[in-house]
């Protein structure tokens, strides 16, 4: 059995392997990555944490009422939308879990109503808040159904004398039916709207839909050994695919000589441009654009790149971006991937050109099912 177990395991259903020890864990996720990838290659050992527990910055929490009118707020009960009450993760960042059950006991005081999903009343539909791992930073983003909230300025007061700590409020309005967290419109309640984070010697700054990894002590080594595999000299010009906020591009600029990030997330790219800015790294620079259809302008300009690094979504790649990919033929291909699902069906496109080098997976998300996989593929003509 694990040194810790979860009262909510048997509803919530995101700690797959709550009940594992840290070894069985690992052994699992070796045994899952194994089978899809070992017909690439031979898959070296998961790179796991020593201590796996309250990694994740960024905490999401859903409101909602039980019967009598309770508030609830937690997750949502595996394969439903009746929400778990959770005042514990065993998983999340203490900081954020703490923040998020003082606002839920703050919420009557200020008669600020739980959202419900079938009528449509209410006002406090989730809560977001992420931390900077190094920096301590807290922002808190207070999603609403609709954009009035009574007593505003009491409220953030309030909250923030319990947590001083707090070092931005955002206030998001999300008024469609939709399973998106987050909506459109913004509105700085306090401090400068977004966090500043720091990682391998770099600061980031991530606002509210941001991209950046949430278990920041597996990142600092996942990066490293993406960027060792991307074998920089100083002489590549890089392309970062599905860069988010910057954060392996500009860490790679260190040892490149021109480094392009590609990402389709506006607010991610302005934030990239600023941590550019704010590192005075100029052999860099940030496109909003979808990452496929920008590969497939590159090609059709004959663009070369010495090495690609991708980090795709859940969802993998595509295909028109793996074939853009293969038409500007880099030397490198170094693919940071979420799911070893979509990589291993990723590969067997990027295989027909590329060999595959090495395969290194990393337990990002312990007690859960999910792991990350870096793989590094060369061309398999490059040097001739």
């Amino acid at each position: 059995m694990a040194e810790k177990t979860c009262k909510y395991k048997k509803k919530c259903g995101g700690c797959k392997y709550i009940d594992l020890t840290n070894e069985q864990q690992l052994a699992e996720k070796q045994k899952f990555v194994n089978k899809l990838l070992k017909s690439y290659g031979k898959v070296e050992d998961i790179v796991g944490m020593g201590y796996p527990y309250n990694y994740r910055n960024k905490v999401h929490a859903v409101f909602g009422s039980a019967k009598g009118g309770k508030i609830v707020c937690g997750t949502y009960e595996e394969k439903t939308h009746r929400i778990v009450d959770i005042a514990e993760c065993h998983i999340e960042d203490k900081v954020a879990t703490s923040i998020i059950r003082d606002i839920k006991e703050l919420m009557p005081s200020f008669k600020i109503k739980p959202y419900n999903e079938d009528t449509g009343y209410g006002l406090l539909r989730h809560v977001l808040v992420r931390r900077g791992f190094n920096t301590g930073e807290v922002m808190v983003v207070l999603v609403l159904g609709s954009p009035v909230l009574p007593s505003r300025n009491n409220f953030v007061k309030a909250l923030l004398k319990k947590h001083p700590e707090i070092t931005t409020v955002v206030q998001n309005v999300n008024d469609r039916n939709t399973s998106m967290v987050l909506g459109e419109n913004e509105k700085v309640l306090y401090g400068p709207g977004f966090i500043v984070d720091e990682l391998m010697g770099m600061r980031f700054r991530i606002s509210s839909k941001s991209f950046y990894q949430v278990n920041p002590v597996q990142t600092k080594h996942l990066y490293r050994q993406a960027i060792e595999l991307a074998a920089l000299t100083g002489t590549e010009r890089v392309l970062d695919a599905y860069c988010g906020t910057g954060t392996i591009g500009m860490i790679a600029s260190k040892e490149a000589k021109e480094v392009i990030g590609v990402e389709l997330n506006r607010d991610a790219v302005k934030d990239a441009r600023k941590n550019a800015k704010a590192n005075g790294v100029k052999n860099i620079d940030f496109i909003c654009k979808d990452a496929g259809d920008y590969m497939l302008e590159a090609a059709a300009r004959g663009e070369h790149f010495d090495v690609v690094i991708m980090d795709p979504p859940r969802s993998g790649s595509t295909k028109e971006f793996i074939d853009s990919v293969k038409k500007t033929s880099p030397d490198r291909v170094v693919y940071i991937s979420c799911n070893p699902e979509t990589l291993a069906r990723d590969l067997k496109l990027l295989t027909r050109k590329y060999k595959v080098n090495r395969i290194v997976p990393f337990d990002m998300f312990p007690f859960t099912s999910h792991c990350e996989v870096v793989t590094c593929l060369e061309r398999i003509d490059a040097g001739k």
